[in-house]
């Protein structure tokens, strides 16, 4: 998950030999509202005054958002694939009310914003959403496949090869999310 986007992996195949079969960015925020893109921000470490436009401006993430985690959720499924959850890979789970730093709330604030837009969409399409802090990722990964992280990094950048478009940070760690609810980790 990033503020206004995030990267999509599917994964197939056996638990223990995964295939990438798509990466993709989806969109959550309307390119069409630049100020979408981080809703909470009116300026560069401002915080946008609750009212009328913060209201429209998340309004319109979350029917954006919805709609395009949806719609790559139906195309994954139109195209025959059996989904067996959703992993979404987040920065933080800290509940923003809590910070007292105004821009770091600000951050914290889009985070859950867009994440809440992804789960809401893997639900109202019936599928199991399951939330991964990204510094804790690899730990549990290393855990549930009995491997290193050194070798679980290696084997993601490996998974990546041949997939077409970029294969960074974003992909490798929704791949490594995915890997876990492929194999029932999530």
């Amino acid at each position: 998950m990033k503020s206004g986007w995030a990267a999509a992996v599917l994964l197939a195949g056996a638990a223990n030999a995964p295939r990438v079969v798509d990466s993709r960015r989806i969109d959550l925020s309307d390119p069409s509202i630049p100020e979408s893109l981080q809703p909470y921000h009116a300026g560069f470490g401002t915080a946008r005054n609750a009212g009328a436009d913060l209201s429209r401006l998340v309004r319109s993430v979350k029917r954006f958002g919805r709609r395009s985690a949806a719609d790559v959720i139906r195309d994954y499924r139109s195209s025959g694939h059996e989904l067996g959850g959703v992993g979404v890979v987040v920065g933080s789970l800290i509940d923003p009310e809590t910070l007292a730093n105004d821009h770091i709330r600000i951050h914290a604030l889009e985070g859950r914003l867009f994440r809440s837009v992804v789960e809401e969409a893997a639900v109202r399409c019936r599928l199991a959403c399951s939330l991964f802090r990204e510094r804790d990722l690899y730990p549990a990964a290393s855990t549930a496949f009995h491997k290193s992280e050194l070798d679980l990094r290696a084997l993601v950048t490996a998974l990546g090869r041949g997939v077409s478009g970029s294969w960074r940070a974003e992909q490798k760690v929704a791949a490594l999310a995915a890997w876990l609810v492929l194999a029932g980790r999530g």
